[in-house]
């Protein structure tokens, strides 16, 4: 086929008076609306509700998100002026809880207005040329992943995948896609199965439909049916992104992370991720301090529209798991590939 290009996930369109473009990824694969977020409410709003989602994408859209809360400030106060933005950067903070890139980049815009000196316009011009920084280290953070684990794809393997982590998921380019995408351009052949990652489907409605443009390979399975695929030989190797790593390699990642994870080592198949460094949580010390969303139950009982359980049994909708560092073959960042996974390693990750 021929390949298509990706509209981005986010940018800032414009100046300070501008506004940040959102690709609205619920409507995905059947329509493309960007949805112009002109204030902290409307990104706080495509957050909460997985229009903007992605653990990079979201820490994006936080940082533009402070630009949106901070930029109609009036008068020259510097510190009335700090309050408000600790204000608006608690309530982006609390828009989900485990992605760890969000409250990475709402802590950096932090220390850029602490360490900015002169006026309040100085301040807001620094910034939103910090939100669009964080935007561009993010893209060129993907490239590197891709660049350093696109050996990981052999000619002809099988690669299976869950949820999101692709262009849609980041800046730009992607995590675990990256990976896909940077094997895909030097010319290796070989076939993706994308998980639909229930209940929300964005392997399906996501993934499929970002390498289908792209011109690779793909096949969606239903979440289930990935163990079949491992038995019958073929799946060489799982790839998948992260939204929080501890420091002793567990990783938090999309629910039904895990159970690949499990599979992917009782057929003897290297399970990978692929994140960012700014995913890495050091300061949580395993999978148990990283903290797991619950999402509403009708994501289950009505997802899409259509009530598929009864309304007086309940429906538990964790929307992320933790899979032990024991199951990671390795880790692939935009340093490289970091394996054996463990506490040792990981702290050399640290970014200064």
């Amino acid at each position: 086929m021929t390949e298509q290009a990706l509209p981005k996930s986010i940018e800032w369109i414009g100046g300070l008076d501008g506004y940040a473009a959102v690709l609205d990824q619920t409507l995905l694969p059947g329509e493309v609306r960007i949805i112009e977020c002109g204030d902290t409410e409307t990104m706080w709003g495509a957050i909460r509700r997985l229009c903007v989602r992605g653990a990079p994408a979201i820490g994006v859209a936080a940082a533009m998100g402070v630009v949106l809360g901070i930029r109609d400030f009036q008068g020259g106060d510097r510190q009335r002026f700090l309050r408000q933005l600790t204000s608006v950067c608690d309530h982006l903070a609390a828009s989900r809880p485990t992605a760890v890139n969000l409250f990475w980049a709402i802590e950096r815009m932090k220390r850029k207005a602490d360490w900015t000196p002169g006026t309040v316009n100085d301040l807001k011009a620094a910034l939103l040329a910090e939100a669009k920084a964080i935007r561009d280290e993010d893209a060129a953070m993907c490239r590197a992943i891709g660049q350093a684990g696109e050996a990981l794809v052999t000619e002809g393997a099988g690669v299976l995948t869950h949820c999101n982590a692709g262009a849609l998921a980041t800046a730009e380019y992607g995590t675990a896609l990256a990976i896909l995408y940077a094997a895909h351009e030097r010319g290796r052949q070989f076939r993706v199965y994308a998980d639909e990652t229930r209940p929300l489907l964005q392997g399906s409605r996501l993934t499929a439909w970002e390498l289908d443009r792209a011109g690779i390979d793909t096949t969606v399975i239903c979440d289930n049916m990935a163990g079949l695929l491992m038995k019958q030989g073929k799946v060489d190797l799982v790839v998948t992104g992260a939204d929080r790593i501890a420091a002793n390699g567990d990783v938090a990642n999309k629910i039904g992370t895990y159970s690949l994870a499990v599979l992917a080592n009782a057929h003897d198949i290297p399970f990978y991720v692929a994140a960012p460094s700014s995913t890495l949580d050091l300061a949580a010390p395993d999978g148990n301090a990283i903290p797991i969303e619950e999402r509403s139950p009708d994501e289950i009982r009505r997802g899409f529209g259509r009530q598929t359980a009864p309304d007086n049994v309940p429906c538990y909708c964790p929307a992320f798991d933790v899979t032990p560092a024991a199951l990671v073959h390795g880790i692939v960042t935009e340093h490289g590939l970091t394996s054996p996974v463990n506490e040792q390693e990981i702290a050399k990750l640290q970014k200064p």
